[in-house]
């Protein structure tokens, strides 16, 4: 349904040169989305992939492996669509302070929003509502150091951005002026909260453009956008656990992304969008249900194979258990969280890398690296750099 620009255009005068600015409309839409014929079939589907997917963190033996695991994906996933050339491995060795095989500035990048999100979910879990004031803490987390650290870390902008090109004046898209980002944030967070009709699901979708269309930050707008739709989801209990997030789907389908979004501001589609939105949420919840599907198979074959091992002892189990919670490790760190001695867990892992379940990372004689191979694999796949 195209409904007519969602937003109206402030120009104003910027270095010189006249720039429209666009304020949009407050949400929820006039009139209201159609969720009638093709898109309740959607809406369905995503629900439906959802309550899969947060059936199958229940069957997990301990959801918190898979969490920890996943999160770091999604973070090497967003941060790559603004640009970083950091891998899931870089990340891990980046956090047992390893040098990764990528610029500094690239990996701290992703381990600030693994900071973000976690610091978002546990402020959700402890009964924090999702409001402005946890989306500025979030920003400020994302920010907090390397690149981006001068772009006011948990603030809203006080100058104009932009969106492509190299100024105001010749950009694709200018967002809301400075005075009005305020203003546009306390409506979108009214939204949020409002008791309304439209599904939970639908609500995110539609918040996810509201926000990106107020760009309501200078740096880190992609990122906080995206977890917008994972705080709401949890929030709204569509998913008790952190799993569903749609980076990769966007980063897959970027043009198409790119070109929706302008067309809900320019002609009000918000069917359109959301008919793209939802196909990403059952898309994305079903791969993660089939990445769970998957792990558990790789660890119940993993456990059988070592069973047959020489040095398959109770000690090799838990040094397993340990590389399992956490896939990249030096022995030294193996030996402490599994409650081993050092001899002991270096058996263990020279046992575990003979039967192709460790491979070591560094080739160097000390503080050698170890990873779990096939795990990092499966999580690793959709991360290659852009």
């Amino acid at each position: 349904m195209k409904r007519g620009p969602t937003g109206r255009q402030e120009v104003s005068t910027i270095a010189g040169e006249r720039v429209a600015a666009f304020i949009p409309l407050p949400l929820p839409p006039n009139p209201t989305v159609d969720l009638s014929g093709s898109l309740q079939v959607q809406l369905e589907r995503a629900l439906l992939a959802c309550g899969r997917l947060d059936g199958v963190s229940a069957l997990l033996p301990d959801p918190d492996l898979f969490i920890y695991a996943y999160v770091r994906r999604e973070a090497v996933l967003s941060s790559q669509i603004e640009g970083t050339q950091s891998s899931l491995s870089d990340l891990l060795l980046f956090e047992m302070d390893e040098a990764p095989g990528v610029p500094f500035d690239d990996v701290v990048e992703v381990s600030n929003y693994v900071a973000a999100l976690e610091h978002g979910m546990a402020r959700l879990r402890a009964g924090f509502p999702l409001s402005n004031r946890l989306l500025r803490e979030v920003h400020g987390q994302l920010l907090a150091r390397g690149r981006g650290a001068d772009k006011l870390p948990g603030e809203f902008r006080r100058s104009q951005n932009w969106i492509g090109g190299t100024r105001p004046g010749n950009a694709l898209f200018v967002p809301a002026p400075a005075h009005a980002v305020e203003d546009c944030m306390a409506e979108l967070e009214r939204f949020i909260h409002d008791p309304h009709t439209l599904p939970a699901i639908v609500r995110a979708g539609l918040a996810h453009v509201q926000f990106e269309t107020i760009h309501p930050f200078l740096d880190g707008n992609g990122r906080v956008g995206r977890l917008l739709i994972a705080l709401m989801l949890h929030e709204a209990q569509v998913l008790r656990q952190p799993l569903l997030y749609l980076s990769l789907y966007l980063k897959q389908y970027r043009a198409d992304y790119y070109r929706l979004l302008d067309d809900v501001r320019r002609d009000g589609d918000w069917e359109q969008w959301l008919d793209f939105f939802l196909d990403g949420v059952a898309q994305t919840a079903s791969a993660a249900v089939d990445t769970a599907h998957r792990l558990l198979a790789l660890f119940a074959g993993d456990e059988k194979a070592m069973t047959t091992l020489s040095g398959g002892t109770a000690s090799t189990m838990r040094v397993y258990g340990a590389l399992r919670a956490k896939p990249v490790a030096t022995i030294n760190d193996l030996a402490q969280r599994a409650a081993v001695s050092f001899p002991t867990a270096a058996k263990a892992v020279d046992a575990l890398t003979s039967a192709g379940i460790v491979r070591e990372l560094t080739g160097g004689r000390r503080n050698r690296v170890f990873a779990y191979d096939r795990y990092l694999s499966i999580l690793n796949e959709g991360t290659e750099p852009l």
